[in-house]
């Protein structure tokens, strides 16, 4: 499965899904912007988007919820050290309340990778980051470990998105 994100406004981003009405495009804001996002199997739909190549999935992304994105440049020769330990990571995520979907989206061009998280809100997802799991889940590298692991190349950086739904 690939999936495409790309950035606008909210007007903008709205002409999408007429120009492509049999596309499940999903729309989510921060405070600043606007993000539209689609997975399928065929090319982009985005003619400026960000394309990935899914490595690991669970769930279906849904129209409605809380986004957070771990983005975190890799190293060329640490993409398969990544992404091993996400394939075979424990699976705490999956059981958490208010768990909605989890992407692990390999870049097509660039060296920053996507975790992306969707919860049933915010408050599910505080609940995940201060539980015994998740330090679990992040025991070998996280956001407590002072040396990052030899395969980052460069800072991580969270991203955090409220799914919106328009108006028909």
């Amino acid at each position: 499965m690939k999936v495409s994100m790309t950035s606008g406004t909210l007007d903008y981003l709205a002409k999408l899904r007429e120009q492509h009405p049999d596309a499940s495009i999903f729309y989510m804001q921060d405070q600043d912007k606007t993000l539209a996002y689609y997975e399928g199997d065929g090319p982009s739909i985005f003619s400026e988007g960000r394309d990935y190549e899914t490595v690991d999935h669970v769930g279906d992304v849904q129209p409605g919820g809380y986004v957070v994105m771990n983005n975190i440049p890799v190293s060329e020769e640490g993409r398969p050290v990544f992404e091993d330990r996400f394939k075979q990571r424990a699976g705490n995520v999956e059981n958490q309340e208010g768990f909605q979907a989890i992407r692990i989206l390999r870049p097509l061009k660039g060296n920053t990778y996507v975790v992306f998280t969707q919860w049933r809100n915010q408050q599910d997802f505080e609940d995940w980051k201060s539980s015994k799991s998740f330090d679990d889940a992040h025991k070998k590298s996280g956001p407590k470990h002072a040396k990052k692991p030899s395969f980052i190349d460069g800072d991580a950086y969270i991203t955090q998105y409220r799914m919106i739904q328009l108006e028909d």
